[in-house]
């Protein structure tokens, strides 16, 4: 990594992921704190990177990258020698791809639908077919486990730990004894509790100063 990572970042977002997964890979990065309470990421330096005004991004040289996914994906065919991607001729790279680009296209749609209690669109035309479709769909891999691979850790259990943990804690993901197992072990490695326990302070102080600020 002849250039510099810099992550553009926010606690308690699809950001905290990401950072994460750097932790795993031991890759050394900036991190690039905003304040969403007091619109940090809606100044025009920031859309200039970003036009959506959305956290994660990472920046890379001259590299700009945005959306969670193609960040992991990345991040972790960057760093081949830390073995949490697999490499093209490994059987297991579409599996690996596959899930990624479920996360995106399927899960958080759902999600989405489901906590906005919006009525699902007919199977035809979802592009994720139904909720409990997609939620069955992810237990049935994870009881496979013990990671959503098997027995190999990847960059993908980092994405879907997160995403099952944030969702169930807000009550919009199922308590399948699957998924609770799933991010009960991965939540166990250190990366996701320093990261965690960062993105505590971080939100605490965040919050004193929107309150300071009177936007809270």
């Amino acid at each position: 990594m002849s250039d510099q990572l810099e992550l553009f970042y926010a606690p308690q977002t699809r950001a905290t992921g990401v950072r994460v997964l750097l932790e795993e890979l031991g890759a050394p990065y900036k991190l690039n704190v905003l304040n969403l309470k007091l619109g940090e990421n809606r100044r025009p330096d920031y859309l200039a990177i970003n036009p959506v005004g959305k956290v994660p991004v990472l920046r890379h040289g001259e590299a700009v990258v945005t959306e969670q996914v193609a960040i992991y994906l990345y991040l972790a065919d960057l760093s081949p020698e830390k073995g949490l991607a697999p490499d093209l001729s490994d059987p297991l790279r579409g599996p690996y791809l596959r899930w990624f680009v479920y996360m995106a296209s399927c899960f958080e749609p759902a999600l989405i639908d489901r906590a906005m209690k919006r009525e699902e669109a007919p199977h035809v035309m979802s592009a994720y077919g139904s909720y409990d479709t997609v939620m069955e769909t992810m237990r049935a891999q994870l009881a496979t486990g013990p990671y959503v691979l098997g027995e190999r850790i990847t960059a993908v259990d980092v994405l879907w730990a997160t995403g099952l943990r944030w969702g169930m804690a807000f009550g919009i993901v199922p308590e399948f004894e699957e998924f609770k197992a799933f991010t009960d072990r991965y939540f166990q490695r250190l990366a996701p509790q320093t990261v965690l326990q960062d993105d505590q302070r971080f939100a605490a102080e965040q919050q004193e100063a929107a309150e300071k600020a009177g936007v809270a």
